[in-house]
């Protein structure tokens, strides 16, 4: 019996163990390229470990669902059939990680046929591409948010303007018949070198007088779902 099963399992399909175990070898090789190439060019940025293994694991599973479909176009229209009412809605960080996902599955579908010259070159072009162009290096924008009375207005400009060499862009400006708000957008670069310049940056906003409070917020791509 257990050699009836054994024999079953073995004469699957036309691909040998052998095949099989190279396609999901050259699978996980290639995943780990692309492994090290997210982490190289999302240093500094939202790096996601958790996405980053998902990679990996979606090249290798790619792998596998082209080793079983091969030649068989009535099992790749089943699977594709099977694969359709599978929804996913996991939001999208970098638009960077889109060309991550297609060169998993490309690279996975590569494998899958034993293309793996064409998996290799291709992995190694786009590992290029990400290496030498896609390194971004995060400068997050900052908001400074100004509250006081309509008083002021003009005094804050004017600090805002020369505290911040003039590259600070104001967004925002709401008003009331009594107070006044800015908003503020600038690099955090430019608002390290205001700090600088001027260690007591918030103190010169509420010795103007009449301002209620002064807030730096950081902003980033990160979506929350």
């Amino acid at each position: 019996m257990k050699q009836e099963l054994f024999e079953l399992l073995k004469n699957q399909g036309d691909l040998t163990w052998q095949q099989i175990s190279v396609n999901i070898g050259m699978s996980i090789v290639l995943g780990l390229v692309i492994y090290i190439s997210y982490i190289i060019t999302h240093q500094g940025t939202i790096y996601s470990k958790k996405f980053n293994v998902t990679l990996v694991a979606l090249t290798v599973l790619t792998t596998t669902v082209m080793t079983v479909i091969g030649n068989n176009i009535a099992l790749s229209l089943g699977m594709v059939g099977a694969l359709s009412i599978v929804r996913f809605r996991t939001a999208i960080k970098d638009s960077r990680d889109t060309a991550y996902i297609f060169w998993t599955v490309i690279t996975g579908i590569c494998c899958g046929v034993q293309n793996y010259f064409v998996a290799a070159i291709g992995s190694a072009g786009v590992f290029l591409v990400f290496l030498i162009l896609g390194t971004v290096k995060s400068d997050s924008r900052m908001l400074v948010i100004v509250r006081g009375s309509r008083s002021v207005e003009s005094s804050v400009e004017a600090l805002v303007y020369k505290a911040f060499n003039r590259r600070a862009i104001m967004r925002v400006k709401n008003t009331t018949p009594d107070t006044i708000e800015f908003i503020y957008e600038c690099s955090s670069k430019v608002l390290r070198n205001a700090q600088r310049d001027n260690p007591n940056l918030i103190n010169s906003f509420y010795s103007l007088g009449d301002v209620e409070y002064v807030n730096f917020v950081m902003q980033n791509d990160e979506i929350v779902s």
